[in-house]
């Protein structure tokens, strides 16, 4: 009874997390985002063929064991976590983009994920990886996402209020804390219980196992910026697209390695795990951070960075999108609303421009 009861929270708190970043987003700029095909099939590529691969060349190059390189591939071959909506939420990349993108390779991984698996797994280990997915839970993630971006989006629909979305971008914050602080405390609750050897452990692995692990994050990082720049990529939808590259659910990797290794095979495999969790998330952090600074993103980087992580810029760009149309029916906007059209005008973010041309509107 405990047991589903603390996989009924793992699952109400993902679902709170993906519906309240769907509801933070204004419905037409989901419906814009749809329509941008370059975007989604860029992040579709880079996310199920250019990181599978990425992780393949490790595993090949430096002749990983087993344990680690089986574990290594599920985790570059799966979708990128709903974290990354999350990443993309408080460090205001394009978090529609995010939003479309984690539906479409959501889907796009009941298909994607096998066909990797077969392609890289049986080539170089010449087992049936395939066969330990734990697809139950597999599929019931893909329901949970699915139906709370559904969900999320057409309260967003329904509702039309941009106070509305504000609150539910508060609540997807919390939900992605609360959520972080879930799997901290069950992966300890794994270790005390289910693992003799000490699972969490990444200290003493060679530098093969820290090299090989990192890689792929690190590289897909820095590939996906330089392709989405020389495709001349709105800033804040090439952070989006980086984030989605790179970061991956781990948590599809964590059943294949309880299910498939035994002893400190366990052990191994489960230390990939946590340790790209760790890289993916101290990369990310330091990536936005300096997109942030290099006014890539839709934060002003002359704003604080504490008032940055606390404001949804998603919303407010919305909000002044709809102040301008007031502006060009020659009716009066509120200070407070042409205070903040001021900002984006200076946030240096090119395709927010039309609202320096809305301000001179007389």
């Amino acid at each position: 009874m405990k047991e589903i009861l603390l996989d009924a929270l793992g699952y109400f708190l993902l679902f709170a997390l993906v519906f309240s970043m769907a509801a933070t987003v204004d419905i037409n700029c989901f419906a814009a985002q749809l329509k941008n095909s370059k975007a989604i099939l860029l992040g579709m590529a880079l996310q199920f063929i250019l990181m599978p691969f990425l992780g393949f060349l490790v595993v090949e190059m430096l002749d990983l064991d087993k344990a680690v390189g089986v574990t290594l591939l599920v985790i570059t071959s799966s979708p990128g976590g709903s974290y990354s909506n999350w990443w993309c939420s408080i460090f205001n990349a394009d978090l529609a983009l995010s939003i479309t993108m984690t539906a479409v390779s959501t889907l796009m991984s009941i298909v994607m994920l096998p066909l990797s698996l077969l392609t890289y797994a049986n080539f170089v280990f010449d087992d049936e990886v395939v066969k330990s997915l734990d697809w139950p839970s597999l599929f019931k993630s893909i329901f949970v996402v699915i139906s709370a971006v559904l969900l999320g989006l057409v309260c967003s629909a329904r509702v039309r209020n941009f106070t509305f979305n504000k609150m539910a971008n508060r609540v997807g914050n919390f939900s992605g804390l609360a959520l972080i602080l879930f799997s901290v405390v069950m992966s300890r609750g794994a270790s005390a219980n289910d693992v003799e050897t000490d699972i969490e452990s990444i200290e003493g692995k060679g530098w093969k196992f820290y090299v090989g692990v990192a890689a792929p994050v690190v590289v897909s990082l820095a590939l996906a910026n330089v392709i989405v720049t020389l495709l001349q990529m709105k800033k804040p939808e090439r952070v989006t697209i980086a984030i989605e590259c790179c970061y991956q659910n781990t948590g599809i990797a964590t059943s294949v390695a309880l299910t498939m290794f035994d002893g400190n095979d366990t052990g191994d495999a489960m230390a990939v795990t946590v340790y790209y969790g760790i890289v993916e998330a101290v990369c990310i952090i330091i990536y936005c951070i300096g997109a942030w600074k290099a006014g890539w993103t839709k934060a002003p980087p002359t704003d604080s960075f504490w008032g940055i992580i606390a404001k949804s810029y998603e919303v407010s760009m919305a909000e002044n999108e709809a102040a301008i149309e007031v502006v060009m029916q020659g009716q009066t906007v509120p200070q407070k609303a042409r205070i903040e059209m001021e900002k984006c005008v200076d946030s240096s973010v090119e395709e927010y421009q039309p609202m320096e041309d809305a301000l001179h509107v007389t």
